[in-house]
């Protein structure tokens, strides 16, 4: 009975997991069927998870799975599995890297009449990105906990004209981030949401939002360039805010050691590898270890509030 039980979950796991055929699981759980991840502490059901392998194995196509071990007792069983696939197409608005990715789990399953009634496991589709190297900041991500009773709650989300304007009182430089498509073209944005986090290791951080046309190409990019723009590249700035298809069409620029462009006149560039993608809801937060950089002897511009200025005399360019 054991036997028979253990071969209907292997051969429903394989069958939803490598073929894509999720009603298989419809055979083997209850009706009040409950999944929980112990990473992100999300309960589901059988709907969810169906959905959940749908997504996967769209953004996995190559998925093939293997369980290594089974072993049951009494109305208890756990699963140890090991799965490889190439993310070729987008998970959860995350671009594909075009890389193989292995990984592991193991499930725990609560037996009822001869069903799956529980399951706790150790992965699932935000883990999955984890692994693959692309983890969330849990925070950035946190929902309003809602009660019957409010005693003046200042917490929650601020209006976001309070932060535009919080933020139009921060003075920053102006940078360009740069990079290459998966076809050599150069891309590019402009952003002020540059900063150095260490000088040894020499590591940088930079946020893009994931609606820039410039977004896909970096996130897939292996390296990305900072340029600090300088008082006579007001024309360069206002070219890269804009959305001009070919921001570099009358750029002049070279390339890095690893090929990322750095334009030519800006106050310093570097270049950097992408160690970490954090996901932090609306942008992605890429954190780089600098390789290599250059600094010229021309003053940076700045920016407040809408305006740039000469960053030696402080006058409004």
């Amino acid at each position: 009975m054991q036997q028979t039980l253990n071969d209907a979950v292997t051969a429903a796991w394989t069958a939803a997991w490598d073929e894509g055929d999720v009603t298989a699981f419809d055979a083997i759980v209850t009706a009040d069927y409950q999944r929980e991840s112990t990473g992100t502490k999300k309960v589901s059901g059988l709907k969810e998870l169906q959905q959940e392998i749908l997504d996967v194995r769209a953004a996995f196509p190559d998925l093939t799975t293997r369980i290594e071990k089974v072993i049951a007792s009494g109305y208890d069983m756990a699963i140890f599995w090991k799965s490889t696939g190439t993310f070729t197409h987008p998970l959860r608005g995350v671009p594909p890297t075009g890389r193989v990715v292995e990984t592991r789990g193991s499930n725990a399953l609560t037996l009822r009449d001869g069903r799956i009634a529980h399951e706790q496991v150790t992965w699932d589709a935000v883990e999955l990105l984890a692994h693959v190297g692309i983890p969330s900041l849990g925070s950035a991500f946190e929902e309003e906990e809602t009660g019957e009773v409010v005693v003046d709650n200042l917490s929650g989300n601020l209006p976001q004209d309070i932060m535009k304007g919080f933020n139009r009182q921060f003075i920053t430089g102006v940078t360009v981030v740069t990079t290459v498509d998966e076809d050599g073209n150069p891309r590019g944005l402009a952003a002020n949401s540059y900063a150095s986090i260490s000088l040894d290791p020499p590591l940088v951080l930079v946020c893009v939002q994931k609606t820039s046309s410039t977004y896909p190409a970096l996130f897939q990019s292996s390296h990305f360039g900072i340029n600090i723009l300088s008082n006579n590249q007001l024309g360069t700035v206002k070219t890269f805010a804009s959305k001009t298809p070919d921001k570099f069409a009358d750029l002049q620029w070279h390339a890095g050691p690893n090929g990322v462009p750095l334009i030519d006149g800006s106050a310093a560039s570097l270049e950097a590898e992408i160690k970490e993608r954090f996901q932090a809801k609306t942008h992605t937060i890429f954190v780089g270890r600098v390789r290599h950089a250059e600094v010229a002897d021309v003053n940076p511009m700045i920016y407040k509030a809408g305006h740039f200025f000469d960053g030696a005399q402080l006058e409004e360019l």
